[in-house]
């Protein structure tokens, strides 16, 4: 067969093997080289923030991470203000969005009609391609002066002196605050979480969830006792997803969360978060040390993104455990 297959013309099975072999190789390579690509990357960001930004941490050492005092006049620099905001701001959205989320999708894969469960879908999916800084001029112009009016300012007046009410909801009644930023920031996530949800739903087998169904089970109990359960690892990987975008959202919480450089008391108390303040300052940082506390900002960032992922890690670890 191959004297015949090579007398008609056709390539050798010696030659098509090598052939194989050789694009084997190649793509094998092509392959190695992009993950080479993106681990020298990583690394070249990572050495480029510690580089820029080992002035400021050279001269306040761990100071620069418990200060709070952000004077550009004096050079004196503190980075515990945008960071407690960074996290508070991160977690509060992620509070209000994830059982939002997870309803969204239950909704659409348990009791939504066939028929209109589509549309909401690519609704939902619509949302998460609205630009950031759309949300931010909502925010600002629409959500802050609503807020203002009717939730902190009456709260702040029913406040009794002295109480823990006062203490939470002290601010300047503007609309700006740690809270409306959090509530734009969830807004922003959602769409995303929603729609992965859904899809990490749509995975369980339909088989599963009617055995649940016909052992008498709720649909509550099917959904906490068999399908969340089922995807427990993509939820993980979800919640991360939606934690990791909050921390590292810029402008839609620049417009709204007052930029105070403080650190914040209560839920309507101003403050900042680390991408805002780097956006706010970065144009204006003409001096060394300003641009080095703003690089160190962006290395502290990139590491609180870190300890994310890697918390993310062990979860699923442990759960394969």
């Amino acid at each position: 067969m191959a004297v015949a297959s090579t007398a008609a013309g056709g390539p050798a099975p010696r030659e098509v093997a090598d052939r194989g072999a050789a694009q084997e190789a190649i793509f094998r390579t092509l392959c190695a080289t992009a993950a080479t690509l993106l681990l020298a990357t990583l690394g070249g960001v990572i050495i480029s923030l510690i580089i820029g930004g080992w002035p400021i941490i050279r001269r306040f050492g761990f100071g620069f991470l418990t200060s709070t005092t952000w004077d550009p006049v004096g050079d004196v620099y503190g980075a515990a203000g945008p960071i407690v905001g960074t996290l508070v701001t991160a977690f509060l959205s992620l509070l209000m969005a994830l059982p939002l989320a997870t309803g969204i999708a239950v909704f659409l894969v348990e009791f939504c009609p066939k028929r209109a469960a589509r549309p909401i879908a690519i609704a939902i999916e619509l949302l998460a391609g609205i630009p950031s800084i759309v949300y931010g001029m909502w925010g600002l112009f629409v959500l802050a002066p609503w807020f203002a009016q009717h939730v902190q300012l009456p709260l702040i007046m029913s406040a009794a002196p002295g109480s823990w009410l006062e203490k939470i909801v002290q601010g300047t009644p503007n609309g700006a605050n740690i809270m409306t930023a959090s509530i734009i920031l969830a807004i922003m996530i959602l769409p995303y979480m929603a729609a992965v949800f859904r899809e990490l739903l749509l995975t369980v087998p339909p088989q599963v969830r009617e055995a649940g169904y016909g052992l008498g089970c709720t649909p509550f109990e099917v959904m906490r006792s068999i399908a969340i359960p089922y995807v427990g690892k993509g939820m993980i990987g979800v919640i991360m997803l939606g934690l990791g975008r909050a921390l590292g959202e810029t402008m839609a919480v620049t417009f709204i969360i007052g930029n105070s450089h403080g650190f914040p008391h209560g839920l309507f108390d101003s403050g900042s978060t680390i991408a805002s303040t780097i956006a706010n300052e970065f144009a204006e940082a003409t001096g060394e040390m300003h641009t080095s506390a703003l690089i160190a900002l962006g290395l502290v960032l990139f590491l609180i993104t870190f300890a994310v992922l890697a918390t993310a890690r062990a979860l699923l670890a442990r759960n394969d455990r």
